[in-house]
């Protein structure tokens, strides 16, 4: 059973996965304004699988009969400097929601939430590759720095990213 102060942690944190859906949604629109359209269609995809974080933490809930309520999600910046900065905000990001995820775990093992916990692990080896795909990226746009055709052919590359359901793994 979930105490009372995990439950609201965990729905607070449902309400962060659909945001980080938000971003990732402006995101894509910032990079499809810029011609950058494979950038843009990545930023889809991270959208996509934000969505469905959000859903395995929504089922988890309801599994464990919480009371669930959805507060608003809040607005999204999409406007930003230039690619690699996308990119990089995008890092911040998710550095930000793995600390999220590891007070969580800290909480849930505070609570003896073995159940929990074991949901969270799922989300924080998540992270670790989130995080890492992320910074290969900005990688390869701090190499390639103003190039044209450096850029094109990253953002090509980035454009035959396709979905797949990261709960499913």
């Amino acid at each position: 059973m979930v105490s009372k102060e995990l439950e609201k942690a965990l729905i607070e944190q449902l309400n962060k996965e659909y945001h980080s859906a938000y971003i990732y949604l402006g995101m894509s629109a910032y990079c499809s304004k810029e011609g950058f359209n494979g950038s843009s269609n990545w930023f889809l995809i991270q959208y996509q699988e934000e969505v469905a974080h959000g859903m395995k933490m929504f089922k988890y809930l309801e599994d464990q009969d919480v009371d669930i309520n959805l507060p608003p999600i809040q607005g999204v910046k999409v406007d930003y400097n230039s690619l690699l900065d996308v990119f990089k905000k995008s890092l911040a990001h998710e550095q930000k929601m793995t600390k999220n995820l590891n007070i969580l775990s800290d909480l849930a093992m505070k609570d003896k939430d073995h159940a929990t916990y074991n949901l969270l692990q799922w989300y924080v080896t998540e992270q670790v590759e989130e995080e890492a795909t992320v910074k290969a990226i900005i990688d390869h746009i701090k190499l390639v720095g103003d190039n044209g055709y450096g850029l094109y052919t990253i953002d090509k590359e980035l454009g035959s990213r396709t979905f797949t359901d990261p709960t499913t793994k």
